[in-house]
């Protein structure tokens, strides 16, 4: 284990938190590799702390599908397989125009308000090239569409499978290509949001999701060929 990263401390959060919180970006940075074995007492002593709080985030990682625990080998980076992909999208997609279809019949001045300042955000998030602020600002996005709902239980459901589409959503955010579409799509969804129109909401949010499956397979298999090609070599 030669990953190049250390733990940040942060006086506000407590060490188990901290530790989770750097576990979980060196791994979508890709300094823990996919398949790479997870052995706590190297962690441990890479970081700077007990065994404890390296197992705490070690588990919370595997709720998110960023970690895989292996009968009699322990934890590991979890690969991004299409299979996964392909089963957490497709349970997005269908809460996801469900949620936009609700959003349509509650929604007031000041959400969509709120909306509409969200995709600005995305924007300049695109444009200052920031890879964390895009993640944050367009989970901001679909999160007040959620909120929008009223209905506690969807939303509730929404935000446990958003710790799932994280790892996803940073992928398909690396794809710079990406950007512009993305800017497009937000901007008909909150389009069909101030008409109240729930068909082209439904639309744009499952266009949204279905090019967001697309381009992470496309690069799925576009890595192994590149690496198909380097063990050749």
């Amino acid at each position: 284990m030669k990953s190049d990263f250390e733990v940040n401390m942060n006086e506000y959060l407590p060490l188990r938190d901290v530790v989770f919180n750097t576990l979980r970006q060196a791994i979508l940075k890709g300094e823990l590799k996919p398949g790479e074995r997870l052995m706590e007492i190297q962690l441990a002593n890479r970081l700077g702390v007990s065994r404890t709080p390296i197992r705490e985030a070690i588990r919370k990682l595997e709720l998110e599908g960023l970690v895989l625990m292996i009968p009699r080998k322990g934890a590991e980076v979890a690969k991004i397989t299409v299979k996964n992909l392909k089963d957490v999208l497709e349970v997005r997609r269908a809460l996801e125009e469900l949620a936009v279809q609700v959003a349509c019949d509650h929604i007031d001045e000041e959400q969509l308000e709120d909306i509409k300042l969200a995709a600005k955000e995305f924007e300049e998030a695109v444009k200052n090239r920031d890879l964390s602020g895009l993640a944050e600002s367009d989970i901001k996005f679909h999160d007040l569409i959620f909120q929008a709902t009223t209905n506690q239980r969807l939303i509730t459901i929404l935000h446990n499978l958003r710790e799932q589409m994280y790892r996803y959503r940073v992928e398909y955010l690396k794809d710079s290509k990406a950007h512009e579409v993305l800017i497009k799509e937000h901007n008909e969804i909150v389009k069909a949001l101030s008409e109240r129109d729930k068909e082209a909401a439904t639309l744009a949010i499952r266009g949204h999701i279905e090019n967001q499956e697309k381009t992470i397979i496309s690069n799925i298999e576009d890595n192994k060929t590149e690496t198909s090609s380097s063990r050749a070599k």
